[in-house]
């Protein structure tokens, strides 16, 4: 890494049950599930191992219990304090929220139709955010965050829509552009600030993920 600028490690929360279920959580407040509280010790001890790890500033999170279960052990393993940040919240999906991906196109068709179709002024159903006041809030987030710790790294622990926003805003990807990027539960992904802008470092690493895996396969 760079010492010059800042580096955000962008963190998605641990599995949930709602993830394996393909239900929307949005801002409702899910924990990990056991196989999540699992990932985020995984993740807690890789960042640790980091070489880089002594530039490490500061841990934040979300608000919401799922993050902040995965930045517990992070924050722990650094020795730092965990400082929430409402601004790392999930997207607010509304009506969508508590709903399965196959309930939502059956019942809800032209809104499900619209959010897939990623229009990015569309408010969804029930007081949701749009896509663009979404992206604007994120974007908000990680310039306050660059701004805060210059020339240092911090680590965000977020959620999959806030990834996907911050993948856009570092590649210049437009809203409404299908997304070919993985969001993966438990991921490393990281981001640069040069004082004018973001650009791409690494995207979803579990390689501590797939080592762990590959131990427990190995010990049969």
């Amino acid at each position: 890494m760079s010492d010059r600028g800042t580096t955000i490690v962008l963190v998605r929360h641990g599995v949930t049950d709602w993830n394996r279920e393909r239900r929307f959580q949005g801002q409702i407040d899910i924990p990990l599930n056991e196989e999540g509280r699992r990932q985020a010790e995984l993740t807690g001890r890789r960042i640790a191992s980091d070489p880089h790890r002594h530039r490490i500033a500061a841990v934040h999170t979300s608000d919401l219990s799922r993050a902040a279960q995965t930045a517990e052990p992070i924050a722990r393993a650094l020795g730092l304090p965990m400082l929430s940040d409402p601004a790392l919240r999930e997207r607010h999906y509304g009506a969508f929220e508590g709903r399965t991906h196959d309930e939502l196109e059956r019942d809800q068709a032209e809104a499900w139709q619209r959010w897939r179709s990623r229009e990015p002024d569309f408010a969804l159903p029930g007081g949701g955010e749009s896509l663009r006041e979404f992206h604007a809030r994120v974007e908000r987030a990680l310039l306050g965050l660059a701004a805060r710790y210059p020339s240092a790294t911090v680590v965000a622990v977020a959620h999959g829509g806030v990834l996907d926003c911050a993948f856009r805003i570092a590649a210049g990807l437009p809203l409404d552009a299908p997304r070919g990027h993985d969001l993966l539960n438990a991921s490393l992904n990281r981001i640069a600030f040069d004082g004018e802008g973001f650009r791409l470092v690494d995207w979803a690493d579990v390689a501590h993920l797939e080592e762990a895996l590959d131990d427990v396969e190995a010990r049969g």
